[in-house]
Parts: C-alpha cells; structure tokens; sequence
C-alpha cells in the first residue's frame, strides 16, 4: 500500500495514547473506535487510521 502520511501516523498514535481501551485487534471495531473518538470528516481518512491502529496491535509494535 505504500508508506502512510505522517498526519495518520499522528492521530493514531495520539488515539493510542489517550484511548487505548477502546481498540482491539479487529479492523471493523476499530472504525466505530476512531469514529466515536475523533471528528475525522473523511471516511477514507478514518479507515485508514483504524488500519494503522490494527495493524499495529495486531504486530506487537504498540506498546502499552
């Protein structure tokens, strides 16, 4: 898919860090997560994020 823009990469790591209860290893969990938690106008820009997140924590790279 290519390399994720930073602003992505972003808010995903600020939805870590102060939601991190809210997400779990399902991508589609994960949309209604980022939905709930942020005002993201854009869809794709919302599937993408929730992508970021579950990708990483389903790789173990997310420390909590």
């Amino acid at each position: 898919m290519g390399i994720k823009p930073t602003y992505i990469k972003k808010i995903a790591t600020e939805l870590l860090e102060f939601h991190e209860e809210k997400f779990t290893n399902d991508f589609d969990e994960n949309k209604k997560a980022v939905m709930g938690a942020t005002n993201v106008p854009s869809k794709r820009v919302r599937n993408r994020v929730a992508g970021y997140i579950t990708r990483k924590i389903n790789t173990g790279k997310f420390i909590k």
